[in-house]
């Protein structure tokens, strides 16, 4: 990958199993289980780069069913009560590393990713695609009118949307005018333009209103994780979609493009569990935040979900 200085997977694993073996030390339980799950995905467990993955339409583009988010590239995280987290993601992700991961994407047949609009992440895509080469689509997230437009639109942005928190807010502090205003705003640039949700009211509304959003991203996951059912604290911060039952009630009724984020439930969920689940119940492409070293096995398992003859009801609606 452009001939960048770094070591591989496979390298770090072998490195620290023969450091570890030398100096005579013993791996705890925790240790020992990471080490082998490792090892069993090294490198492209089973993936062939530059294989594609299906796609659907989003306005005029035609993007990859799996969308990398861009949570964990822009030094966010939902961690739960590890504190330690979200130093260790803005650590890792230096801009070298955001661009080996842009072009793991590209490689496996991940030709989106959706990222928030801030200094670091503009000055990080443009040189992904201005001194990299890279050809990746992205879509926007937006809080700031008008500032996150244009600034996204400068740098290329395919789709915009509003971001889920700010919808939420202004469904709840009943300030309709503000996502209205948000969509106006975006789609006088001809793109197209959503609204993002953690909560199903919001979505409702839109669509009760007539807001005429584009599609509609929304957290999307079983609550099959042991968090979700703990009494304290079970909240935004454990259990990202509240009301999962109504939620699979409710998309088919919405005859737009809808993408499901928060499908892992913040990495408590196994691709495998999350992925089916979301795309069966009707998401049309998926938004999954993901380090480099799980491109590979997301982009392999998407494809063997969306290929494997999927029980789904919902058409697709791109």
């Amino acid at each position: 990958m452009n001939d960048k200085k770094r070591m591989g997977r496979r390298g770090f694993l072998k490195t620290s199993a023969a450091l570890s073996a030398g100096a005579g030390l013993a791996r705890s339980i925790e240790e020992r289980n990471l080490f082998a799950h490792a090892a069993a995905n090294d490198e492209t467990n089973g993936v062939k780069p530059e294989e594609t993955l299906p796609k659907g339409k989003l306005g005029g583009h035609e993007v990859s069913r799996l969308i990398a988010g861009g949570n964990l590239l822009s030094g966010h995280a939902h961690s739960r009560d590890l504190i330690y987290v979200s130093s260790f993601i803005r650590n890792y992700h230096t801009d070298e590393k955001i661009c080996e991961t842009f072009e793991l994407c590209e490689q496996h047949g991940i030709n989106t990713v959706q990222i928030r609009v801030d200094e670091h992440t503009m000055r990080v895509i443009s040189k992904y695609l201005h001194e990299w080469g890279g050809n990746i689509k992205w879509m926007a997230q937006i809080i700031n009118i008008p500032r996150d437009i244009d600034w996204a639109l400068e740098n290329g942005a395919m789709a915009l949307y509003y971001q889920g928190v700010q919808s939420d807010r202004a469904v709840e502090e009943d300030r309709l005018e503000d996502i209205d205003a948000a969509l106006t705003s975006m789609k006088m640039h001809g793109v197209p333009a959503g609204v993002g949700a953690h909560k199903l009211r919001t979505i409702k509304v839109c669509e009760e209103t007539g807001m005429g959003a584009d599609f509609y991203m929304k957290t999307m996951h079983p609550h099959t994780y042991w968090s979700s059912e703990h009494e304290e604290p079970r909240n935004f911060f454990s259990v990202f979609d509240q009301e999962p039952d109504e939620l699979l009630e409710f998309i088919g009724t919405v005859e737009k493009p809808w993408i499901g984020f928060k499908v892992l439930a913040a990495g408590a969920i196994h691709p495998e569990e999350g992925f089916k689940y979301a795309f069966e119940n009707g998401a049309d492409f998926i938004d999954v935040g993901m380090f480099d070293f799980q491109v590979p096995q997301n982009a392999r398992i998407a494809r063997e979900v969306l290929n494997g003859g999927l029980q789904r009801d919902r058409p697709w609606m791109a």
